[in-house]
């Protein structure tokens, strides 16, 4: 893996010097195993079914169009076990005092009436809703889910940049992330020890249950419609609870409780996770021209008879000045320090941050508090003098509303560039995300990395040219011994069977691997195998893997109606187990039997010893059973049997 780290900033996979981090010595080895090539040729993959699964976002404003998919690079950013330990203690620490200091500003308010924090600073907060003062929302839970941002600084120390708490997104992204990545690079995974992401949905769905009025409640997700930037993850998210997708229009209210229309008629509804804004969620309440809300929830949340995650009121928490205060609500409610901490910020309030902040704004970031995705932001050395000057004219006008923080030179990532055909470095963030419930929190392994493409930008934001990584959370802290082609020749490690192994057995033959073990506690299959044959026969079945996952992704469009072309459940069944694969790599796979077959012979049951003895391969037109032709189709059908096998596994197991 050919790649420059460079010295100006905290490279993520390798050391200053130069030597790769052990955590990552897996990865790139199986990257210089794989090629540059073939790398380049799966990325391809990759997009192609991104594009094909409407995996999307939208682009306000954006004359190229409205909807894109999601840029992704597929050499995944790697934590290893202890450095996640720290993180996941840290986001722990930090939503428990946000959740605290929630549950007190709309209540006592004992924090402002203390001095801790400015009362001022919360009450003129654009986020602070008088309408939910009093009101206590089920459990007490005001942050059910929390997607906060971290940077590394360029000694690698994690730093929070920001808090999101009003309705986080992007963790349909992390998954998708991931199922692609198992699908058309399954050998990365193998032997490495990553954690899973794929209980998120299950997770999520038990969390929003435990907050129901009422025992068994209907959980509904409701969305601003197809339009609004962070769509398919509304339709992913429903779609992988299993719950109903509204929006306003399918929801009103009666007697005193909300309910959603349906063609059996209408159903109580008691927990709502809301992708709108408080602004936008009842027109009695909020903003009279909304046409997006339902009209009367806010005197039903009030009542106690429906629950909405994340809680009405929760901005005030993520308000950009707020968030400087974050280390003293720790302190006030946890009686704990900060273990992660934030950006210096100084706040436009502050007469004298004000004046820092008009004073070097050349060299800073200035952020206005109320803005997101990567709008209302200078970025000070990247802007020109008039850019710098006009950005200043707001700052003074409303200094309530910005803050500025020194630039902070984000940690790099090897990232791989199509336009040259190369590793290069690119700046990242990450966007881990957190469960609040009653009893537990439960964080995601990972999170969203987000890639700054652009090359030398610093803003990661999709809205502004950035994409996204698969992160791998580790269960140690490296290094690993690379699997690939050593299990497939050597069984298992750990009592455990590889991916390449179950293939290997279930393809071209059955080739026992209950040997005696070797050195170092391999277990050989058979000292006369030929290693490029081994090789090119795992090849092969990996080929069918991916081969299966692409075709997935290319169903022609069926006319509604034609009803003929229309398969049934059994006729999309065995397509699946019997998908056609590369003609070229079927008739090498049947070689490479073949050969091997001849060295080492195939092993069957003895009928009267019951032991495993070798016979030579019958051809099937010595014994008068079939073509060449149909030889091969039987093999594929062998190797596309086991790789389902095999992916219904790693499904129901998740990821190794």
């Amino acid at each position: 893996m050919k790649y420059e780290p460079g010295n100006s900033f905290f490279d993520e996979m390798y050391a200053a010097d130069g030597r790769v981090r052990p955590h990552y010595q897996g990865l790139q080895e199986y990257i210089d195993r794989l090629g540059v090539s073939e790398f380049q040729r799966r990325h391809g993959m990759l997009d192609l079914a991104f594009r094909n699964q409407g995996i999307t976002f939208t682009v306000y404003g954006d004359s190229k169009g409205t909807e894109r998919t999601f840029p992704f690079d597929p050499v995944p950013r790697v934590i290893p076990a202890s450095e996640w330990a720290h993180v996941e203690a840290g986001l722990t620490q930090r939503v428990g005092a946000l959740n605290f200091f929630l549950n007190d500003i709309y209540g006592d308010a004992q924090i402002l009436n203390d001095d801790v924090i400015p009362s001022e600073l919360v009450y003129t907060s654009t986020h602070f809703r008088r309408e939910v003062h009093g009101v206590t929302p089920p459990g007490k839970l005001y942050t059910h889910i929390v997607g906060t941002d971290l940077i590394r600084d360029e000694k690698g120390e994690y730093l929070v940049l920001e808090d999101n708490l009003r309705s986080p997104s992007g963790v349909s992204y992390l998954l998708s992330n991931r199922d692609a990545m198992r699908r058309i690079y399954p050998k990365m995974f193998e032997g490495q020890g990553v954690r899973s992401v794929q209980h998120y949905a299950t997770s999520l769905l038990s969390l929003l249950q435990s907050v129901s009025p009422r025992d068994n409640g209907t959980v509904v997700v409701l969305t601003p419609g197809m339009y609004n930037s962070a769509y398919f993850e509304h339709a992913y998210l429903a779609q992988q609870m299993g719950v109903e997708l509204v929006e306003g229009r399918d929801l009103f209210v009666d007697a005193g409780r909300v309910w959603m229309r349906t063609t059996g008629g209408r159903q109580q509804v008691d927990v709502i996770y809301r992708r709108i804004d408080d602004d936008f969620i009842d027109p009695l309440t909020f903003r009279r021209d909304s046409a997006l809300g339902v009209s009367g929830l806010i005197e039903v949340y009030r009542q106690g008879r429906v629950a909405i995650a994340n809680a009405v009121g929760t901005g005030v928490a993520d308000d950009k000045a707020v968030y400087a205060y974050v280390p003293d609500m720790i302190k006030y409610y946890l009686n704990e320090e900060p273990i992660l901490n934030n950006v210096p910020t100084f706040l436009g309030s502050d007469s004298d941050h004000l004046e820092h902040i008009v004073g070097n704004a050349a060299n800073m970031v200035i952020k206005a508090v109320g803005e997101a995705g990567g709008y209302g932001m200078l970025i000070g050395p990247s802007a020109t003098e008039e850019e710098v000057a006009e950005f200043l004219v707001k700052v003074r006008a409303n200094p309530r509303d910005f803050i500025g923080q020194p630039v902070v030179g984000l940690s790099r990532h090897p990232t791989f560039y199509e336009d040259s055909s190369a590793f290069e470095g690119a700046h990242i963030d990450l966007r881990p995300y957190i469960l609040c419930g009653k009893d537990e929190v439960t964080i995601v392994p990972g999170g969203l990395t987000r890639v700054a493409l652009r090359r030398g930008s610093l803003v990661v934001n999709s809205s502004q040219g950035g994409g996204s990584k698969d992160t791998w959370v580790l269960d140690h802290d490296g290094p690993v011994t690379p699997q690939g082609q050593s299990q497939f020749m050597h069984g298992h490690v750990g009592g455990g069977l590889s991916q390449g192994q179950t293939q290997f057995q279930g393809g071209f033959g059955a080739v026992p691997i209950d040997t005696p073990a070797g050195e170092g506690g391999a277990e050989e299959v058979m000292p006369g195998v030929d290693p490029a044959l081994a090789g090119i026969r795992e090849q092969v079945a990996e080929e069918a893997q991916i081969g299966a996952y692409v075709q997935s992704q290319e169903q022609e469009p069926v006319d509604p109606g034609d009803t003929h072309s229309v398969p049934t459940a059994g006729e999309e069944s065995q397509a699946a187990e019997t998908g056609d694969l590369d003609p070229a790599l079927g008739a090498v796979g049947e070689q490479v039997a073949q050969d091997v077959d001849s060295q080492i012979g195939v092993y069957v049951e003895d009928p009267g010893s019951g032991e495993q003895v070798p016979q030579q391969r019958q051809s099937q037109e010595q014994s008068g059973s079939g073509s060449p032709t149909q030889r091969q189709s039987q093999s594929q059908s062998q190797s596309q049997k086991s790789y389902q096998q095999e992916l219904e596994k790693n499904e129901l197991g998740g990821d190794k």
